[in-house]
């Protein structure tokens, strides 16, 4: 059976913290194995995410993950991160480089207080605590990767180092995942590769989030909405999602991950309409 994680952000607000809560406590329906809480560019929600990834843990008794990124940030400052979040009772981490600030370029320079690479990043970490990690993984290639093949190579890397699993971006085309997998698998990289699914809560901004990350959004995606009026969109993005998460769940996906934007309709329903145990 397909198993299920949701990702949140943290809200800034008391009153959306609130709500975000409400949202966490409904996924519970679906037995979800985790849940985690990212963390802003630069650590710019450092505080935020240690709040969210506490409170949500201690409200649904849902194992929870935090999101950590490298970039900008020494190495003692993460390890004590880390040991903070180890005394919170936080087992899982999710290991990213983060975004490029403006006034540094990739590949980064050599620096003993920085780590350049999330391999070593993952490495430092099983180090300091026996965490379970997650890493990211790009079926259409990181933005910054030279080409797919040095974008495979680094996935491998962050595998070999001890990720417990790898997280996809987002795609619209499961064939893109399948192929995706097995070619790692050629790579023998047996690590589990979660595909991460995107509802279409706002078009534009899905737009916008693709075009940074790398992801292909489909003509024949695109023609569907500007094809219609505006006040089809809702009905058509959760078409889109039902059809993508029940074809996953019929091809025996282990496991799919949902970065929810702290919304929780869609994904529910595309679950209940897989199929999937409520």
């Amino acid at each position: 059976m397909t198993t299920v994680s949701f990702e949140f952000f943290p809200p800034k607000s008391d009153t959306a913290k609130d709500a975000l809560c409400e949202v966490a406590q409904s996924y519970k329906v679906l037995d979800p194995k985790f849940m985690t809480v990212t963390y802003g560019a630069g650590g710019s929600t450092r505080d935020g995410t240690l709040e969210m990834v506490t409170r949500l843990g201690e409200q649904t008794n849902v194992p929870m993950a935090a999101h950590l990124t490298f970039i900008n940030t020494e190495k003692q400052a993460l390890k004590d991160y880390t040991d903070m979040l180890w005394e919170k009772n936080i087992r899982h981490l999710v290991a990213l480089r983060g975004d490029m600030p403006d006034d540094l370029q990739w590949p980064l320079d050599d620096d003993a207080n920085y780590f350049q690479y999330t391999s070593d990043f993952v490495e430092a970490l099983l180090r300091w605590h026996d965490f379970d990690i997650s890493v990211g993984a790009y079926p259409e290639k990181h933005p910054d990767a030279p080409s797919m093949k040095d974008d495979l190579i680094a996935l491998k890397k962050k595998c070999d180092a001890g990720a417990t699993r790898a997280i996809t971006q987002f795609f619209f085309v499961n064939d893109v995942y399948y192929k995706f997998v097995e070619r790692l698998r050629a790579m023998q990289i047996h690590t589990p590769i979660v595909p991460g699914i995107l509802p279409i809560h706002d078009y534009e901004k899905m737009l916008g989030f693709a075009e940074r990350c790398g992801a292909n959004v489909p003509l024949w995606l695109r023609e569907k909405f500007d094809r219609a009026e505006t006040g089809d969109y809702g009905r058509i993005a959760q078409e889109l999602l039902n059809e993508q998460v029940a074809d996953l769940v019929e091809q025996r996906v282990p496991h799919i991950h949902f970065y929810t934007l702290n919304k929780n309709e869609m994904v529910i329903e595309a679950c209940q309409n897989a199929g999937l145990p409520i």
